[in-house]
């Protein structure tokens, strides 16, 4: 499969949520083979697994209109995604639209995860009649020990409920990383 699919862009004061292309796979399959981008992941992906993965998301943008954004920057065509992810793993709170992110390790720290999901918080919440998701409510969920997209998910209005912690039903009892937070952001009243 290839991409360039017509999806809806967005755009924040440093980057482009939009679209992927036939030539965001090479590096997003570097993203998905580094170590330090995936230390919260149970294994980095092969060049193939990438590909799948990439499959997938262009899957969603086909049955929804939205998913994991490729991201860019004004010097940088592909920095990783962001975006929105229907979650339909065995758990309580599944299905659910999951917003997250992955960004290649020169990208991080930077604030860009923050400045994207907000776009992507966002474009889930606004009415679908506006072009949005129409959303009541999104999750993100992460392994407990990774501290730096919990913050991500605390700066865009999300909360965690201890009671809604969980240990992923995808990965066998006793994996380092089984035991893994839920962040929830139900949509703002309207006025």
């Amino acid at each position: 499969m290839g991409f360039v699919l017509p999806s809806p862009q967005l755009r924040t004061a440093r980057l482009l949520l939009r679209g992927w292309t036939e030539a965001d796979r090479a590096p997003f399959a570097a993203m998905n083979a580094d170590p330090e981008v995936m230390r919260y992941f149970p294994r980095r992906l092969t060049p193939g697994e990438s590909d799948a993965f990439a499959d997938r998301i262009e899957q969603q943008f086909a049955e929804h209109g939205y998913g994991l954004w490729a991201v860019s920057t004004a010097d940088d065509p592909f920095i990783g995604f962001v975006g929105l992810a229907w979650q339909r793993i065995d758990t309580p709170w599944a299905p659910a639209l999951e917003i997250g992110w992955r960004l290649a390790r020169h990208a991080s720290g930077r604030g860009y995860a923050t400045e994207a999901a907000l776009a992507a918080r966002d474009f889930a919440f606004r009415p679908r009649e506006d072009g949005g998701a129409g959303m009541t409510e999104i999750v993100s969920m992460t392994t407990v020990t990774n501290t730096p997209s919990q913050a991500v998910m605390r700066k865009i209005g999300m909360t965690r409920d201890p009671a809604d912690d969980f240990r992923h039903p995808n990965l066998p009892l006793g994996h380092p990383l089984e035991m893994h937070v839920l962040y929830r952001l139900h949509r703002p009243p309207t006025t």
